[in-house]
């Protein structure tokens, strides 16, 4: 069998991810003296800003964690668990017998947010500013899209355009999709990070704090005020 992908070692670390960028991100990060779970956060949040039709701040996460010294991998699900109203019952009553694939109704309580913040808290040995920082950047100053971006938004652009106004603002400036190469910026994004890591100093100077206080700005705070005020207004789904 014939690899596809070169083989990588090194005494001092790797970092893969699917993104260059990310994966430089991660490494930077190791440099600075971080540790993997510091380097994995650091790459998983930028990632949410280069590639958000692979992922994003309001998606899942499931993974194997392996801390050095322990006997057994913990498994980590960061899945989102469905609204407290979203039954059986209830889609029904909406004349549907399947789930749309588009829209506010499949939408779940996001889990990724919080099972980074869990990785940080736990694994990780450096500050949320300091692993939040790389991804408030790219999508403060931009970053260059991928072939495979441009493609899935040009794909969704009639919809965004003509039913999902706010996304077209941010993936459809002046209606168009962005071309492959082409600079792009999620300065709302960048805002809602600057936010959170504010939020999380706020609570004190203690690493542990400050985590548990970003992971309260998101599911508890101005992240979730903001979710709760979007979801009340309809929205087309598939």
């Amino acid at each position: 069998m014939s690899l596809t992908r070169p083989t990588i070692t090194g005494s001092f670390g790797v970092v893969a991810s699917t993104h260059w960028i990310g994966s430089a991100i991660g490494m930077s990060i190791l440099e600075r003296g971080g540790n993997a779970f510091d380097a994995a956060v650091a790459t998983g949040l930028a990632l949410q800003v280069l590639e958000p039709h692979l992922n994003g701040p309001a998606g899942d996460l499931v993974g194997l964690v392996m801390p050095a010294g322990a006997a057994r991998p913990r498994v980590l699900c960061g899945q989102g668990v469905a609204p407290a109203g979203m039954t059986i019952a209830h889609f029904k009553a909406q004349g549907l017998d399947l789930i749309p694939g588009t829209g506010l109704l499949p939408a779940v309580v996001p889990g990724s947010f919080g099972a980074w913040m869990m990785i940080l808290s736990d694994y990780g040995t450096m500050a949320l500013r300091d692993v939040a920082a790389p991804a408030v950047g790219l999508a403060r100053d931009g970053y260059p899209v991928l072939p495979g971006l441009a493609r899935a938004i040009a794909a969704v652009s009639p919809l965004f355009v003509e039913e999902w106004p706010s996304s077209a603002a941010v993936y459809c400036p002046g209606g168009k999709a962005p071309e492959a190469g082409a600079r792009h910026t999620n300065p709302a994004l960048a805002a809602t990070y600057e936010r959170i890591v504010r939020e999380a100093e706020a609570a004190g100077g203690d690493r542990t704090r400050q985590i548990e206080a970003a992971r309260r700005a998101f599911y508890e705070g101005f992240v979730a005020a903001a979710i709760d005020r979007f979801v009340r207004a309809p929205a087309i789904d598939s």
